[in-house]
């Protein structure tokens, strides 16, 4: 017998018991007939009971004889003799009554139960979201994704600003989702999964986003480590799920951000052990990617900025078929970003964006949104009319120097050394070709331990660096140091960091680029692995050299950084008394612009003077 005919058979039987129980019911109520008490009393004195059975609350009896109704039994409520009697005394019918306290008594109990399991299931519920599975235990294993429409996302290519190529790149898959006819002629289909790899920063989730705006198609939405629970094969199911969930939506978008909390390589470093759960997601992620037909119309979007530590079964053909790297801009990209995010705010007709382009290298686009706010809120701040070039840059000083301390203040002797400290960096940063100009030099104390700064602008955005322009770069780090020896002989804790980045500089230029005519062109430090533009050293690295090859690198090391002091020194002492102008004027104002240094033209035409002379010597 198979199930529904099983199934069929109970429902059968249960019809059966209720008619039969149907039935007992009306035979029993034809044959009972239910009197009031006075009546009960007439029949007994008439004499047409036969028997009775009294209860502690009825009386029941039966008639001699049944009356014409057909009933052969009645039944009352029981009324207390003595008060029977008196009210026989009257024409009165009159019956008991039970009171029915049935409800009561079922809420006795039943309520405090009712209460006792809701306070439970809020306590539990409570419980379960605050360990993020969702709406309840039911729940742990549906997918988080967000799920937008086309019109949801809002975003489009033309808010996608100074990442061309990767623009292009994107472009193309979408002109596979409208198309797919068309491109597929040939045989092609759309690349299963696409991974957009940069900074944090860089706009990859916007285009994400843009990319799904233009498609028009559903774009499912989540983060890596959503995947991920407290609860074993938790993240494996969700993965199932938001697959399915895409396969029902086809076309489609998945993204998933920070895939590097999903996809860690598996047992990856000596010290980091495998974690089975995570393991167990990625498995089930790779077998996704594997079963999923490109023809459906489903692509596999997905973001990091630390590559390097994907798993290589995630990152291999079939699988992400495209990486497309979304770098920090150039410095066209910076001017087509900000001509994006000054929509929004009221410019002064002055300001050229080539200029603020020039003052902010390295900047991401989330940099360059966050400058532009911050100059509008310096200006509303202000109560100005439009935001100006003076609010750029106080805004770039608050972002690369850290918030102005107007209440820490310096006894005289402190400005005086910081003065001659950031003149002596900006003197011989325009003596020396190759550096970046300066915009501003200040002794206005900013952030963490900043008591005063240089802006530089560079002229250019630079791929390439000669060993000449590596130790002018030195140059110009030591020049604040030698400013403080040629005036105070005297050292002080300010070049910490100007040391640090000089010693850099000259490592890398011994170890990594073959810059020492006594090492030669080897290179004595291995590649160390890095996150985009983050050296990870855990302490594991090991040298390829011996002892000896480790002493004529530090000693490599220190005679560039002495080329380097010598160089800033020179330069400072012919231009000394220029060196004692300026750091005076840099006293009395705390802040000077470019406008207001020394020209380039001067103290270069002096040191080309001066090395032509040399020569002649």
């Amino acid at each position: 017998m198979d199930r529904t005919t099983h199934i069929n058979f109970w429902y059968v039987v249960f019809a059966v018991l209720l008619v039969v129980l149907v039935q007992s019911w009306w035979a029993e109520s034809r044959r009972v007939e239910n009197i009031p008490y006075s009546d009960f009393q007439v029949l007994l004195e008439e004499g047409r009971l036969e028997s009775i059975g009294i209860s502690a609350t009825s009386i029941r009896g039966r008639l001699k004889y049944p009356v014409v109704e057909g009933h052969e039994f009645i039944e009352t409520v029981r009324v207390e003799p003595d008060f029977a009697k008196d009210l026989a005394k009257y024409d009165v019918e009159f019956e008991g009554r039970i009171d029915s306290n049935w409800l009561a008594q079922v809420l006795s109990w039943l309520l405090p139960v009712a209460l006792l399991i809701g306070f439970w299931l809020f306590v539990i519920r409570k419980m379960t979201e605050r360990q993020g599975l969702g709406g309840g235990l039911m729940s742990v294993g549906k997918s988080k994704a967000k799920v937008y429409v086309e019109t949801d996302t809002q975003v489009t290519f033309e808010d996608v600003a100074g990442v061309d190529e990767a623009k292009a790149e994107l472009e193309e898959i979408v002109a596979f989702l409208k198309e797919p006819a068309s491109y597929g002629r040939l045989g092609a289909h759309v690349p299963k999964g696409v991974l957009l790899v940069g900074p944090p920063g860089t706009g990859k989730t916007l285009l994400a986003r843009a990319v799904a705006g233009e498609a028009a198609v559903p774009f499912f939405s989540i983060n890596g480590s959503e995947f991920v629970e407290m609860f074993v094969g938790v993240g494996a199911a969700r993965v199932r799920d938001l697959f399915e969930q895409a396969r029902q939506s086809a076309p489609c978008i998945i993204f998933i951000d920070e895939l590097d909390a999903l996809g860690r390589a598996r047992g990856a470093g000596p010290m980091m052990g495998g974690h089975d759960e995570k393991e167990q997601t990625l498995n089930q992620l790779l077998s996704e990617l594997d079963g999923f037909d490109p023809q459906q119309g489903i692509v596999l979007l997905a973001a990091t900025n630390r590559p390097e530590i994907l798993d290589p079964a995630l990152l291999r053909a079939g699988r992400f078929d495209r990486q497309v790297l979304v770098d920090r801009p150039d410095k066209t990209g910076r001017v087509d970003i900000l001509k994006v995010h000054v929509k929004k705010i009221k410019l002064d007709p002055e300001i050229t964006l080539e200029e603020v382009a020039s003052l902010t290298p390295g900047f991401s686009g989330a940099d360059l949104a966050n400058l532009v706010n911050e100059a509008a809120i310096l200006a509303t701040r202000r109560n100005a009319d439009a935001v100006t070039m003076d609010d750029f840059t106080r805004a770039i000083e608050r972002i690369v120097a850290g918030l102005e301390k107007k209440n820490r203040l310096l006894n005289p002797y402190e400005r005086k050394v910081v003065a001659f400290h950031e003149t002596g960096h900006a003197l011989v940063r325009l003596a020396l070709p190759g550096v970046e100009t300066v915009h501003k030099v200040s002794i206005i104390p900013r952030g963490i331990g900043t008591l005063g700064y240089n802006i530089q602008r560079p002229t250019e955005d630079r791929y390439l660096m000669t060993k000449a322009e590596l130790l002018n770069k030195m140059a110009a780090l030591m020049g604040g140091r030698v400013a403080e020896m040629l005036v105070f002989q005297e050292l002080s804790t300010g070049a910490e960091d100007d040391l640090a980045q000089a010693t850099n500089i000259a490592r890398m230029m011994v170890t990594r680029y073959g810059m020492d005519d006594v090492l030669g062109q080897v290179t004595y430090d291995r590649e160390r692995q890095t996150f985009l533009d983050q050296v990870q050293d855990f302490g594991l690295s090991t040298r390829s050299y011996s002892e000896q090859t480790a002493w004529q690198i530090d000693e490599a090391v220190r005679e560039l950084i002495k080329q380097a002091f010598d160089k800033a020194t020179a330069i400072l002492e012919r231009h000394r008394q220029l060196l004692d102008d300026t750091a005076q004027k840099l006293l009395a104002k705390e802040t000077l612009t470019a406008d207001e240094l020394p020209s380039i033209d001067t103290l270069q035409g002096a040191e080309q003077t001066d090395a032509a002379s040399r020569k002649v010597r």
